[in-house]
């Protein structure tokens, strides 16, 4: 078997799996520090996670309204000045089934003469030619994935789960020998539309392949958005006990609300790195009413709440929010960007 290369995360060092955690006792609403008063309320989460922002991919590849690559990539720019250290870019599919995504070979070569080694570029590739064109553009790091369910996997990649996971050899060879990073995905992996409840074992199955191709970071995705707090904690323990020499990332949706609850569960069962989109833009194009990709502005909030550290400033990701609004012409899912934060209202309040 091929020997894909660590991620960045696990190379550096950097808020790696399993991640001591801490008790995290709530800010003060001004200083943002905690208060004498607050010491008893203790929940466990770790120190610190990564936040992967999918904006540019995932909010962007649904939208009607067309959204220029000069305009994307200012948007990189704005996304790399608030601090995020991993960005996907855009996905090398089909351009008549994903318009939007049609320039990402032109963005990621806009992003590999910004020379920021510091930061991990991603792309999602369906295939072997998507792999092709990623290299070609100079992507370093990709995502390469099957979904739980079948009949998800057919409208996703016109492929049987079973056909994709025999596409797999190659692609990682390919991968190995350019020395880029693969992330391995498990779309559907807490519920389907149309196979309802998704075994543990199918999960399980999917990840001893990763494992066995030498893949060390495996993304999980609600992509039906119909994973719940016990049943986030439950797969992701299973998965973090069975598989401590991975790397396990989140993706969320949060189209019935439940979003933000599953990033605190996961976080209690040792994940320490999710995706989010900026105003909550976007969703899976193949699966009905999947629409809600959690809101950074939100996500984010939630985590300077808790204490948590990502290195990400809120206000320059408030920013970033609202002219994503305005670039595809309609309001986003965010609830920071409507209401602010807490200490927002408190200035408000305390202004009057």
């Amino acid at each position: 078997m091929v020997s894909l290369t660590m991620n960045r995360e696990t190379r550096n060092g950097a808020a790696g799996q399993r991640a001591e955690k801490h008790g995290t006792e709530r800010p003060d609403r001004e200083t943002g520090k905690p208060g004498p008063e607050q010491k008893g309320a203790v929940m466990k989460y770790p120190s610190a996670v990564i936040l992967t922002e999918v904006g540019l991919r995932d909010g962007l590849q649904n939208e009607c309204t067309s959204v220029s690559t000069d305009q994307k990539f200012e948007l990189l720019g704005d996304i790399l000045d608030a601090g995020f250290k991993a960005v996907e870019i855009g996905s090398f599919v089909r351009a008549d089934r994903v318009p939007q995504m049609a320039d990402s070979g032109e963005l990621f070569k806009r992003a590999a003469a910004l020379n920021r080694d510091d930061v991990d570029f991603r792309a999602l590739v369906p295939n072997y030619r998507g792999l092709e064109n990623a290299l070609a553009s100079g992507c370093r790091s990709v995502k390469i994935g099957v979904s739980a369910s079948a009949a998800h996997n057919l409208r996703n990649y016109n492929r049987t789960p079973e056909e994709s996971i025999a596409a797999f050899e190659k692609s990682f060879a390919l991968a190995a020998e350019a020395g880029i990073q693969v992330i391995g995905t498990v779309q559907m992996a807490f519920g389907s539309p149309w196979d309802g409840e998704i075994p543990a074992e199918k999960i399980l199955s999917i990840v001893e392949i990763y494992k066995q191709y030498g893949i060390r970071k495996v993304g999980l995705g609600d992509t039906a958005s119909m994973a719940n707090p016990r049943s986030t904690y439950a797969i992701c323990s299973t998965l973090l006990d069975r598989y401590p020499d991975i790397h396990f990332k989140l993706h969320l949706h949060t189209a019935r609300g439940l979003g933000l609850p599953n990033v605190m569960a996961a976080m209690e069962a040792g994940i320490t790195e999710f995706d989010s989109s900026f105003a909550g833009l976007g969703g899976c194009p193949f699966v009905p009413e999947a629409a809600g990709n959690i809101s950074t502005e939100d996500l984010l909030n939630m985590l300077n709440e808790l204490g948590v550290e990502t290195g990400i400033d809120m206000e320059k990701v408030l920013e970033i929010g609202r002219k994503a609004e305005q670039l595809v012409g309609h309001p986003g899912r965010s609830a920071v960007l409507r209401a602010g934060t807490s200490q927002d209202l408190v200035r408000r309040v305390s202004a009057k």
